[in-house]
């Protein structure tokens, strides 16, 4: 609940200048009026009490300029408000479909990608506390890691724990999107997010990619696509015959192709990432597209505040009047 106090006329509160003008004026005609009387010592006079009418003699100019400052406030119409309002948060649900195939090791990121890919993607969870998240990981075949949940402390746990070998190596794709499609079907969200990351191409799996992403689209699910790699080879650990770890060159591979299609389908887009910064990039602009939407609705309610002043007003010109008749009468 907000309140406030507002003005509908505030252009009334120009009477307030004539205050300083009228107060000037009193003072000089009150200088211009006083008599000249000569006396040879001041002596006895000094000594003389003032009487109560001598110091409220002032008093009913005073009135008068109260009059006119509560008059003014009250000609400008003070109105009190209060407001409040609804908040309707329509969450989002996404599912992150991560590969975690061997070719993920490939040292092209830093330290690699699959722990590229596990920073960037737990920082993106982190940014999006009022969304329903989950996570599937795939190799060679696919399962749930994490089903969608608000506890994202939780989720993070788990993502902290993602590594290679977990599974069959190989590269599902179609399995990874179908298991992440299963994950959301059901959901009634206003928005359905899958982020598909690979570094591959689709060589494993009973489910074709181009397949799971016509039963996305039949879900209304969109997906994002997300290639990891760069361009040309990449630095790829491996065991020599001695059991020392070497590095040899791999080329990347990705189905661009493929991934595009599974996008368009869906109504997402697809992102090619090259190295730490642009994945970071690629989640940003994800994170920017598909925003929780807040439905505020706002009510405002005002009371006229009026009346204490204008009843103020009458109050210090009664007294004016009052005074003027009695105690300070003038006779004539």
């Amino acid at each position: 609940m907000m309140h406030g106090v507002e003005f509908a006329q505030p252009y009334w509160f120009l009477l307030l200048a004539l205050i300083p003008l009228l107060s000037f004026w009193y003072w000089k005609r009150n200088n211009s009026q006083r008599a000249n009387i000569r006396f040879s010592s001041f002596t006895n006079v000094n000594n003389v009490p003032k009487t109560l009418r001598q110091k409220l003699v002032h008093l009913p100019f005073a009135l008068r300029m109260l009059v006119l400052a509560f008059l003014s406030v009250a000609l400008a119409r003070p109105q009190s408000s209060s407001s409040w309002q609804n908040v309707t948060t329509e969450g989002i649900d996404i599912v992150i479909a991560m590969d975690i195939s061997g070719s993920m090791l490939a040292e092209d990121f830093k330290p690699n990608r699959l722990e590229a890919s596990k920073k960037v993607a737990m920082n993106f969870i982190s940014n999006r506390p009022t969304d329903r998240m989950g996570l599937v990981v795939f190799a060679g075949e696919a399962f749930t890691q994490c089903p969608l949940t608000t506890d994202h402390s939780v989720l993070l746990n788990i993502f902290g724990g993602i590594k290679n070998g977990l599974i069959t190596d190989g590269t599902a794709v179609g399995m990874g999107l179908a298991t992440a499609v299963k994950r959301l079907k059901d959901s009634e969200a206003k928005s359905k997010v899958i982020i598909l990351l690979t570094d591959g191409v689709n060589n494993m799996g009973s489910i074709a990619p181009q397949t799971a992403a016509e039963i996305a689209k039949t879900f209304g699910i969109r997906v994002y696509t997300v290639g990891v790699g760069t361009m040309g080879s990449a630095p790829y650990p491996a065991k020599n015959m001695f059991g020392q770890t070497v590095y040899q060159d791999m080329e990347v591979k990705i189905d661009e192709d493929m991934m595009r299609k599974i996008s368009a389908m869906t109504d997402g887009k697809y992102f090619r990432a090259t190295d730490n910064n642009k994945l970071e990039k690629v989640y940003q602009e994800i994170d920017a597209m598909e925003k929780s939407k807040i439905d505020v609705t706002e009510f405002r309610k005002k009371t006229e505040e009026f009346l204490p002043f204008a009843l103020g007003a009458l109050f210090f010109l009664a007294l004016e009047v009052l005074l003027r008749n009695t105690l300070l009468r003038v006779l004539p």
